[in-house]
């Protein structure tokens, strides 16, 4: 474990604050990318967004969720972690940076509890207007700190491209779920479709049976 490391879990454990820089420093851009899964269930669309310990530090350091040793005295009532979950700040800036769109209509969301974030990452829900076909899924989060930022998305639900790279300058990709991420909308539709085709079968079998009963007794 690395200086940096450990001293991003010293800050979001809420021990030896003071000792952590105010500037985005601890960050490793040129490390391994962050990772981000999707999946979608009828027009409902699932993210969960997962960064290193040491990137959720400088991600809090820039939004402010964290107090500022140089500049004034640091609470220490509450972890790291929570300082995290209790910024709106933080909220705010995840819902700008991994959005989602369906045909140039954005799909409204919202950001899920963030407890464990560091352990579960940020998991965000959307709501689209229609079934989830074709979505634009964008991703920037940390590349404003440093363009070196990437992210990697991977989709849950089968999609074209089952995995997309984010970087500062490919910020947005769109995917294509198969007819099996439609969830309950896809299995809905199936039924109803296999149903009606059970139905028209067994009509054409009954009439087959009363013209074959009417010329037998003709």
């Amino acid at each position: 474990m690395t200086f940096r490391t450990r001293l991003a879990g010293a800050l979001l454990a809420g021990a030896a604050v003071a000792a952590v820089p105010a500037a985005p420093a601890a960050a490793h851009p040129f490390g391994p990318p962050s990772t981000a899964r999707i999946s979608v269930d009828g027009s409902h669309v699932a993210i969960a967004w997962l960064a290193a310990e040491d990137d959720w530090v400088a991600l809090g350091q820039s939004v402010g969720a964290f107090e500022n040793p140089a500049t004034g005295s640091v609470s220490t009532a509450l972890t790291g972690e929570q300082k995290l979950q209790r910024s709106a700040a933080v909220r705010d800036y995840l819902l700008g940076r991994i959005t989602v769109a369906q045909g140039g209509t954005p799909c409204p969301g919202r950001l899920e509890s963030l407890e464990r974030l560091v352990a579960q990452g940020a998991r965000l829900a959307f709501d689209c207007p229609g079934p989830a076909v074709d979505l634009d899924v964008t991703v920037s989060a940390l590349t404003d700190l440093d363009e070196n930022y990437r992210t990697m998305l991977t989709a849950e639900t089968p999609a074209t491209p089952a995995q997309a790279l984010y970087t500062a300058r490919q910020q947005t990709t769109r995917l294509r779920f198969t007819a099996s991420g439609g969830g309950t909308t896809a299995a809905v539709t199936t039924v109803a479709a296999g149903t009606a085709a059970a139905a028209a079968i067994i009509g054409v079998l009954v009439l087959l049976r009363v013209r074959r009963r009417k010329g037998g007794q003709a």
